[in-house]
């Protein structure tokens, strides 16, 4: 359990690791706070945008759909490995998911295969919206995969938590399949790896 970080200590946490960060204007009060809690949080979530097209898709992920109103996410990473911040508080990002896989996550353990909705997952996880496609054939460049990595670790050091604080979207809800292109065990791995080293090394 943990106080999500203010904004200030995110940025920092995230240029500590070497993140290349680009701030979209009015991100540390953009959020919907207003309809719930944040925190305390959990864990990284991470997705795939389903979009193409880097100014496009920070747009999308900041403002929201129709019905479905942003911030989407955090931040959102695009295909040159920048992380964009959209936003900092509740994002609607996770939606409701499995309590066992909460309770997994917590506990830094292999999460369960999910089968329930019964949780609210905006509440407690980071999000991170990935630039792609998600069909499985829109590639992931390599600065892309970094920068998920690092962020994902610049999250956990500051939390003291391990890799198995990093989850997808695809193994908190049933039906989704995001990030679809890498496995979250591949993740976690570079996560680990990074962890035991100076931040940014």
């Amino acid at each position: 359990m943990a106080t999500p970080l203010s904004a200030g200590t995110l940025l920092k946490a995230l240029r500590d690791e070497g993140v290349r960060v680009v701030e979209i204007g009015g991100w540390r009060t953009h959020n919907r706070n207003h309809v719930g809690h944040w925190g305390p949080v959990h864990g990284v979530m991470i997705h795939h945008t389903a979009t193409r097209g880097s100014s496009r898709t920070v747009v999308i992920c900041r403002d929201g759909w129709p019905g479905l109103p942003g911030p989407l996410c955090h931040g959102v990473i695009t295909k040159d490995g920048r992380v964009h911040l959209v936003g900092h508080g509740r994002a609607n990002h996770a939606g409701r998911g499995d309590d066992d896989v909460l309770r997994a996550v917590i506990a830094e353990k292999a999460p369960p295969p999910d089968d329930e909705a019964n949780t609210d997952g905006n509440r407690h996880f980071y999000g991170f919206e990935c630039e792609n496609a998600g069909d499985g054939a829109d590639p992931w460049p390599e600065a892309q995969l970094d920068a998920v990595a690092r962020v994902s670790a610049a999250i956990c050091r500051r939390h003291r938590w391990t890799a198995r604080s990093v989850i997808g979207h695809l193994e908190w809800q049933p039906g989704k399949v995001d990030p679809r292109g890498f496995t979250m065990d591949a993740l976690r791995a570079r996560v680990e790896e990074r962890l035991p080293r100076s931040p940014g090394g």
